[in-house]
This record gives C-alpha cells, sequence and structure tokens, in this order.
C-alpha cells in the first residue's frame, strides 16, 4: 500500500439524494451506487453551501464558502486550489469532465490539474455557436456524455493506475436535457412511447401552464438519466477494483444540488418569471420549446430540501462502512481529503473543516449548522454585510436556508415570509412550525453559537 492514498472524486449534477435506494429510495434503480454505499461511509446530512452549479464546484475544489465572496463567474486567482495543493505534493493530478463551465469563458477551473479534459457536448444544443454535434451523431448509449466522461476516467485510470493520483469526474447528467436511450426511461412510465420533456419550465409549473402530467413524464426522463448514470459510474467504479485499486484509494461520491419535480409546486431549480413585454434573440440560451408558451427571465428561488439536501458517500483504506449523522458541507471536502492525504496545514485561503474523525467513527458532530446560498456578493448596489459580518455590495436580495439536524429556517423572495420548519415532525418541510417553538429552538442555537 502506497504511505498517501489514491484520491478520486466522483460529482454527478443535480442527482437528489433522495433518488438513490442508499438514501431509502425503493423505486428508482441504483444498484452499483447502492453497492458502493454498503461499502462506503454514508452522510444522512450532508447540505450544499453555495448554489448553484459553479458556486458549488468552486466550493469543492477550493474549500471556501464561495457564495459569501463570489458569484458565477471565474475562479478567484488568489484561491488556492486542491489539486494545486496536491500537485505540490507529488500527486498526478487529473481532471475529467463534461459540466460545460469549467473552463468556458475563462472560467479557470482546471487550475491546478496536471491534466485536464473537457468531454464537449453538453449545453452546446443551447449554445449553436459553440455546438459540437454531440446529440446529432449518436447511434448508442456509449455516445452519451456520461458514458464518453466514464469511459475518458477508465483509460486514463489504465495509464497510471501504479502511480499517486488524484482523479477528479464530474459528469452533468442527470442534469437536463433528459434524454436517456428509452429502455431507461420507459423504467419509470407506464406505456412510454418516447415521448420527451427534456427541459422544466423552471417556476411554479401550473403557473407556467405545465400540467401534472408534464412534469411526471419529466420525472420519468430524469429517473432514467439517473439510472443511466448509475450504471456508467458503476462502470468506473468495477474498474478501480479491475485494477487493484480498492485498498489503497480513497473514493468520494456527491452531487452540487438537487431539483424539484412538483414539490412546493415548482418544476426546475429557479424560478422565472414571465415578462410579455420581452423578446428572445436569435442566439438565446433559452429552450426553443420554452419560448413557443411564453418569454421567460430569470430570478430566484427557496432554497427547500428537495435543492440542499444532497448524497455523500465516501469509501476508503481504513473506513469502517456506516451512516453517519453529523452535519457537513461542501467545503469542508478539500480539508478532509488533505488531512486524510496527510498534507499537514491547510492553505490560508480555504475555510471549511475536516471531518476525517467524523469519518474515522471518532467523533459524532461536525457543523453545527449549514448556511445554503446563492451567491451574495454583486458587484452592484449598496455595502452591507450578511452572515459572515464580512462587508460586501449586495444589489438584490439572495434566498438563503439554514439548517440544523432538526430544523430549516427558509429565507426566500423578498416579499415571501420566512419559514421555519422542525424536521422530525415535518421532513418534507409542508408545514410551518409553530413560530414560538422555532424562535425558541433558534434562540437556543444562537447562545450557543454565541
Amino acid at each position: 500500500m502506497m504511505d498517501r492514498p489514491n484520491v478520486v472524486v466522483i460529482v454527478a449534477d443535480t442527482f437528489r439524494r433522495d433518488h438513490l435506494g442508499a438514501y431509502g429510495n425503493g423505486r428508482i434503480r441504483t444498484p452499483h451506487l447502492d453497492e458502493f454505499a454498503r461499502s462506503s461511509v454514508v452522510f444522512d446530512n450532508h447540505v450544499l453551501s453555495s448554489f448553484p452549479t459553479m458556486p458549488a464546484r468552486a466550493d469543492i475544489l477550493t474549500g471556501t464558502f464561495s457564495y459569501t465572496h463570489m458569484g458565477w463567474e471565474p475562479l478567484p486567482r488568489h484561491l488556492m486550489t486542491l489539486p494545486e495543493v496536491l500537485s505540490s505534493a507529488g500527486y498526478l493530478t487529473m481532471g475529467i469532465v463534461d459540466t460545460p463551465f469549467f473552463v468556458r469563458n475563462g472560467f479557470g477551473y482546471d487550475r491546478g490539474f496536471d491534466d485536464f479534459v473537457w468531454v464537449r457536448g453538453q449545453g452546446d444544443d443551447t449554445r449553436p455557436h459553440e455546438r459540437s454535434d454531440a446529440r446529432s451523431t449518436w447511434t448508442s448509449e456509449e455516445d452519451r456524455l456520461v458514458a464518453r466522461t466514464m469511459t475518458e476516467a477508465e483509460r486514463w485510470l489504465e495509464r497510471h493506475y501504479d502511480e499517486r493520483f488524484f482523479l477528479y469526474v464530474d459528469t452533468w447528467d442527470p442534469h437536463e436535457p433528459w434524454d436517456a436511450p428509452d429502455y431507461y426511461t420507459a423504467k419509470y412510465r407506464e406505456g412510454y412511447a418516447g415521448e420527451q420533456i427534456q427541459y422544466p419550465c423552471y417556476g411554479k409549473y401550473e403557473e407556467a401552464g405545465c400540467t401534472k402530467d408534464d412534469v411526471d413524464l419529466a420525472h420519468a426522463g430524469y429517473c432514467g438519466e439517473v439510472t443511466m448514470v448509475d450504471f456508467w459510474i458503476g462502470r468506473l467504479l468495477a474498474k478501480l477494483d479491475a485494477l487493484g485499486l480498492r485498498e489503497n484509494t480513497l473514493v468520494f461520491f456527491t452531487s452540487d444540488h438537487g431539483f424539484y419535480f412538483g414539490e412546493h409546486d415548482y418544476f426546475g431549480k429557479a424560478e422565472w418569471i414571465h415578462e410579455p413585454e420581452a423578446s428572445v434573440t436569435e442566439d438565446s440560451m433559452v429552450p426553443e420549446w420554452l419560448t413557443e408558451s411564453w418569454l421567460l427571465t430569470v430570478e430566484r428561488s427557496p432554497l427547500y430540501k428537495e435543492l440542499t439536501n444532497i448524497p455523500l458517500m465516501v469509501r476508503g483504506p481504513g473506513l469502517e462502512p456506516g451512516r453517519r449523522e453529523a452535519m457537513t458541507t461542501a467545503p469542508d471536502l478539500a480539508p478532509t481529503i488533505m488531512e486524510l492525504a496527510e498534507l499537514g496545514g491547510l492553505p490560508s485561503t480555504m475555510t471549511g473543516e475536516s471531518f476525517r474523525e467524523v469519518l474515522a467513527g471518532t467523533r459524532e458532530e461536525h457543523q453545527q449548522f449549514v448556511v445554503s446560498s446563492w451567491p451574495l456578493y454583486l458587484a452592484e448596489g449598496e455595502i452591507t454585510t450578511a452572515v459572515d459580518s464580512k462587508p460586501r455590495k449586495v444589489a438584490n436580495y439572495m434566498p438563503i436556508t439554514v439548517s440544523t439536524r432538526d430544523r430549516s429556517l427558509i429565507l426566500g423572495g423578498p416579499n415571501d415570509e420566512p419559514e421555519l420548519y422542525d424536521l422530525a415532525d415535518d421532513p418534507g418541510e409542508a408545514y410551518l412550525s409553530p413560530r414560538r417553538k422555532a424562535l425558541e429552538g433558534w434562540g437556543s442555537l444562537r447562545e450557543k453559537s454565541a
């Protein structure tokens, strides 16, 4: 066994935790990740910090709470990244992604990787000037983006399995458009005949003109992609075993956020507002089928558990499989990996906290609460302070959710009342907790934090 373990991090975008058998779903088929869970430490209270896609990646790669200091933007140059630290420590660092925003427009999320592969095709259907013709050339399941990404990772492992490595694999599936082969979707819709809703309406679905059946059809397509993603991640995990890497490799599986399929009356992960006077340009990123019914401008929606509670499973040498109730969040991943690799002190820019002792089973608690937020920092507006007392310019409200293991506080739009939930009695966040009970609970939490 190597002195330091290899590290593999697998991120699947928009993968709802409650769609995994390992988290209690008995209907959706995820046999490979469920098998992985049986040999892993499974976290029941892993909650996102920064939302959505790229702020969440910044959390993972930099160990920072990115919503407090940046938005959906290029990675700030002063931040030390996990692959930079590992590369300096002698690891061969490799990134293989099909999520399209890592390097597009100079975002620089490949910083620190010794090598980096962007598997083109995701999102290009909405960017004609960047079209890779990926979907127009599909002839089989192997042509799908998750299949190509995991296959690329397998081939890289075949070439480098005898070196000390950090492999980061990031697939945009099961993000929309939901277009897995029909035999996957048919598992989740009786009488399925190939019809598809590839994109959500992003908002209150009834107000958008969608029916419950539209949402159910889209959900079947999503579930089909979940099962397809599970299959191809299973291929990658099997390759690790075939190469004899199980005994000296840490493997993390997680996601960035979830998705609404009718819960709280939403369809999507953000809210779009109908603007009758708006117009859509020819190069718009809005999918064509949406523009036929209404014209849209993006807004921001509350962060309920369907978005905030995400999967985290960790398998590695010396880790006893089991469940953990401790609260963790994405900025904690980089510090944890560094400590497991015995790399010494954290870079000064990393503000997450290692949960190595929780993994080892020697500590039961970690974060007392987790703040999940859209980016707080904007270049416009008056200087104010929020969450961490750091001065910043905030031009508009930003939805925030504060979660503990027992309660959640949801701050939505500027005209929305705060929502307080007792998760023991109301895990689906459907009924507001009595105000006095909730305030008493949060008051005691504040006193403990002081």
